[in-house]
């Protein structure tokens, strides 16, 4: 298994959070979009709660399995985001993607620790 040592994962997380802020921003102060704006904006919400709660259930919970249905959401959420916010601000995509990505890794990760134990 590919484990990252636990330093990386804080530098990580913190530019990847930039990265997402920046992407809300972009959206955010878009003055057209209508009803496309205010789904993404409203998933970007939702993806936001999906990632507390896989923390929660993974770390605090140590419910591996079910994290793993979490993360399968987020991954979704993450995805449409990134379909939906192409269409109201291309730089969304190369900002967001770099979450797809690590939240991807994460998976893997999961489902590893999963299978250990």
């Amino acid at each position: 298994m590919l484990n990252p040592p636990s330093w990386v994962f804080g530098p990580v997380w913190t530019v990847l959070y930039v990265l997402m802020g920046i992407a809300l921003y972009f959206v955010w102060s878009r003055q057209t979009g209508g009803k496309r704006r205010t789904r993404w904006l409203m998933l970007f919400m939702v993806q936001l709660g999906l990632n507390t709660a896989w923390s929660i259930i993974f770390f605090g919970e140590k419910q591996l399995f079910a994290a793993l249905f979490v993360l399968g959401a987020l991954w979704l959420a993450i995805t449409a985001l990134i379909i939906l916010g192409r269409k109201l601000h291309a730089q969304v995509v190369y900002l967001l993607l770099p979450y797809l990505l690590w939240v991807s890794f994460a998976g893997y990760l999961n489902y590893s620790i999963w299978q250990l134990n």
